[in-house]
């Protein structure tokens, strides 16, 4: 039987050539694009029966050559604080999402690759390796999967719960840049899942080539995992830097498209005891960007399992917040979110890497024998 082609994450030049290749006529496959994209990204719609403005014929020509196809969900896990974590499977491998409800937002922190090559050695994912990029289905499955699990469709009716997006989960966004690049479209897409650029976040580690390009192509809010601010510590805690040292990095942002005090450049800043906390590093944060259109998250680390690190006390990070705040900067200190569940900054990495399947099934089978009376 030949596979079936996904329609989610298709452009719509991609969804006509596919609509025609299957047999559809040319005349009416223009007015069938725009009544699937309606169908997928605003109703959310998970099969094609479902689909009941179209014809049954056409219908069943849908259902014998594509698939609406979202990936699988292995483990869903809620935290105390009410975040969200799926870890999902699709072609063999797996990967994370975290819903992260506020009191004005709810945002969602997507990954773009499975595994990641760059290797902060604060980060948990930096210790899983590269496995492969992330396609444009499995990045927008990921928002189908929350908005699916939330009850969040459709996607342009008031209230929603998923209101932003932000490319920070596994992976490395700019060297997934294509795909990365073809969902966000569909992201921001005012007839699709209609967020607007503003919130949609893309993060980087500093791939400083990609970043203008990711201005003019992508045009989303960006943000930028920083965590030092002297290139010797910088080349230990986040590598790429050896590659592109804060100078280039720097005067990347500073010619962002678009960055403007509407539009601020996010600088992500994890505290690291005795690494990158000191009030020196907080006057040297505040003279390395200066000028540039910012805020600053300072962001308490959070351990896991074999962490060289230690979080700041919280006294250092609050004096540290101090200093940022009196130069001008917005330096919120961001609140852990799903430590419980290892679903907060730096945590996610693949089940698929921590315990083998055999060993995974082991585990549910005493849990659950742990459950049962007597």
């Amino acid at each position: 039987m030949t596979e079936r082609t996904n329609l989610i994450g298709l452009s719509p030049a991609e969804m006509k050539a596919a609509l025609i290749e299957a047999g559809v006529e040319t005349k009416s496959v223009s007015m069938r694009v725009k009544q699937l994209w309606n169908w997928i990204y605003v109703h959310g719609a998970r099969d094609f029966a479902s689909m009941t403005n179209l014809a049954k014929d056409f219908r069943a020509l849908l259902e014998a050559k594509f698939t609406l196809a979202r990936p699988e969900i292995v483990t869903e896990q809620i935290s105390n604080d009410g975040t969200r974590k799926w870890l999902l499977r699709s072609g063999g491998q797996e990967y994370e999402a975290v819903y992260i409800p506020e009191s004005d937002r709810g945002t969602l922190c997507v990954s773009s690759q499975v595994g990641c090559t760059l290797n902060c050695r604060f980060c948990h994912t930096g210790t899983q390796k590269m496995v492969r990029n992330l396609t444009p289905s499995e990045i927008l499955g990921q928002l189908f999967v929350a908005r699916d699990s939330l009850g969040d469709w459709p996607s342009t009716a008031p209230g929603r719960k998923v209101t932003n997006v932000v490319m920070m989960g596994m992976g490395e966004p700019l060297y997934n840049f294509d795909n990365v690049k073809a969902a966000l479209a569909i992201v921001m897409d005012g007839d699709g899942l209609a967020l607007s650029k503003r919130r949609v976040t893309l993060s980087t580690a500093g791939v400083v080539p990609m970043i203008k390009r990711a201005g003019d192509e992508i045009g989303s809010s960006l943000a930028i995992s920083l965590h030092a601010v002297r290139d010797e510590i910088r080349d230990v805690i986040v590598p790429i830097n050896k590659k592109y040292p804060l100078k280039e990095l720097i005067q990347a942002c500073r010619d962002y498209p678009g960055a403007s005090n509407a539009r601020r450049i996010t600088f992500e800043y994890v505290m690291l005891k005795g690494v990158n906390d000191s009030l020196a590093d907080a006057r040297a944060l505040v003279k390395l960007i200066a000028g540039i259109p910012a805020k600053i998250n300072l962001i308490p680390f959070n351990p896991w399992p074999g962490a060289p690190y230690e979080c700041s006390d919280w006294e250092q990070i609050e004096k540290f917040a101090e200093v940022v705040n009196r130069a001008g900067y917005a330096s919120p200190v961001r609140t852990p979110r799903g430590r419980d569940i290892m679903a907060a900054c730096g945590q996610l990495k693949s089940d698929s890497v921590k315990l083998k399947a055999k060993d995974r099934i082991a585990e549910m089978e005493a849990s659950r024998l742990a459950q049962m009376p007597g």
